[in-house]
């Protein structure tokens, strides 16, 4: 199929393109017009592709068409290196199979053990983790895998990177051997060729264009500045860019924080992301930078994985990355979905080898600008303090017209009243004007149930079960509280 085709070309049921059209996934991307027909088929693959070309769709998609959702154990598994990334993966699998009621669990590090093994215990079509937390569940027997037919490796040289290689291996070696696996990664060093070449069946190779899509998308320039004169530099370009989201990458934890606060000092709408924080509060600052509460963000390499914000115009690597790979993935938050972006990286004189790794890397010379000069900083000024002192327009979360029409219904009664899945369906369908396809993912615990009701249908459902029985028994409802 052409550039120009749709999702409605593939052999995908109406369910998932409905939820890919409310999600305004027009186009199908490069990656995924090379993806999906071959994952469709069920062949094992390796993508060398960069984060931001729709790889979480290209995966996502097959995923969610072809599990069978009447298998309450886990069908499909994706590991990714980091705990935001599977956050993301988890909601975007959410969203894309929301018509066929696909049930995505995240599992990581840092958060209750027993709370991910009770959601585990419920139906689960999909389960997203970090390696060391799932192959924790493994270990215990708290995650089936029985059932499971497909496995993705997202980010495959990052896990690498982070050491997690040794843990993806032991979690394969406890998979059914009869299963599919693709493997995504930006790069392909000599240890992933290994775990692929060990792992996986005659797999296709697709590879994505590196340079012609890190130059067509997004504009590179170096800045040569002694260290002293970094926090200047960065003032005079922030106010001649004058991006309306920008993020500034710095080497250290430390150097975030001081960073930080000398942009606060000068009045920049700005937070910080690092590893030194709590997952919760890093969590909470992505939520406000997606939604636009505040134009900039400070970060580390934390951040240049599994961070997926529209239009962010403008990347800042305040320190020049140490690791020619990380070059890649941190200008590769800009310049996302063929919109076009700007990469501009400071280095300190005695930094020119890395600059150099870079270059050969990327496969071309990044072009070196100046510091913009007082004259055209001070024209620019007044369309700067405009922007930074504006209420920021808040931007609206792609899933929201997905999730307008939902209405999660709360039922006080649960596994310990034999109450199971068909039960709510088989009432709630005979109710006037709902069909089962109105009902969405339905998760029940001990003593509770949550029903998702679709299709804006919430308050009719809410108001005839006040009165209707399920299996004989009278439940209390209510609207959810999230």
């Amino acid at each position: 199929m052409g550039n120009n085709g749709s999702f409605k070309d593939y052999k995908i049921s109406d369910d998932i393109v409905k939820a890919l059209s409310n999600l305004h996934y027009k186009v199908p991307t490069e990656v995924q017009q090379k993806v999906i027909p071959v994952a469709l088929d069920q062949k094992d693959l390796v993508v060398k592709a960069r984060t931001g070309s729709g790889k979480t769709a290209a995966f996502g998609i097959p995923i969610c068409e072809l599990v069978e959702w009447e298998e309450n154990k886990p069908q499909a598994l994706v590991l990714t290196p980091t705990r935001e990334l599977a956050a993301q993966v988890k909601e975007d699998l959410t969203n894309i199979g929301r018509f066929k009621r696909i049930k995505a669990t995240a599992i990581y590090g840092k958060q209750s053990f027993v709370k991910q093994k009770l959601e585990l215990k419920q139906k689960t079509h999909v389960v997203v983790g970090t390696p060391g937390r799932v192959l924790d569940h493994l270990e215990k027997g708290t995650l089936i895998v029985d059932k499971l037919k497909y496995l993705i490796i997202d980010e495959a040289d990052e896990m690498l990177n982070m050491g997690f290689i040794d843990q993806v291996e032991a979690i394969i070696q406890k998979l059914p051997t009869e299963r599919h696996t693709c493997l995504f990664s930006a790069t392909l060093p000599a240890d992933i060729e290994r775990l692929y070449h060990s792992y996986m069946l005659n797999p296709i190779h697709i590879k994505l264009e590196e340079t012609e899509s890190m130059t067509k998308q997004i504009t590179h320039k170096l800045v040569e500045v002694e260290e002293e004169q970094k926090f200047s530099a960065l003032q005079a370009f922030t106010i001649v860019e004058n991006p309306t989201s920008c993020i500034v990458f710095c080497r250290t934890k430390d150097g975030v924080d001081i960073l930080l606060d000398g942009m606060n000092k000068l009045g920049y709408p700005c937070d910080k992301i690092h590893g030194g924080m709590y997952q919760e509060d890093r969590f909470e600052v992505m939520n406000d930078f997606k939604k636009g509460e505040f134009r900039y963000l400070i970060a580390t390499d934390v951040a240049a994985r599994g961070i997926d914000v529209e239009n962010i115009s403008l990347v800042i690597n305040y320190d020049i990355p140490l690791e020619k790979e990380s070059y890649v993935h941190r200008t590769g938050r800009t310049g996302r979905a063929g919109k076009k972006g700007k990469a501009i990286t400071f280095m300190t004189p005695d930094e020119v080898k890395f600059l150099t790794e870079i270059e050969a890397y990327i496969g071309f010379n990044i072009p070196k600008i100046p510091v913009p000069s007082k004259e055209t900083v001070d024209k620019a000024k007044a369309a700067f303090e405009e922007k930074i002192n504006a209420r920021p327009t808040l931007k609206v979360d792609k899933s929201v017209n997905l999730n307008q029409d939902i209405m999660k219904l709360y039922f006080n009664g649960g596994k310990k009243k034999k109450l199971r899945a068909v039960d709510f369906v088989g009432t709630i369908a005979k109710i006037d004007g709902i069909k089962a396809e109105d009902i969405g993912i339905i998760t029940i615990q001990e003593n509770e149930t949550f029903v998702e009701i679709l299709n804006g249908k919430g308050s009719i459902v809410l108001d005839v079960m006040k009165n209707t029985k399920i299996k004989g028994k009278q439940l209390k409802v209510h609207k959810a509280f999230e």
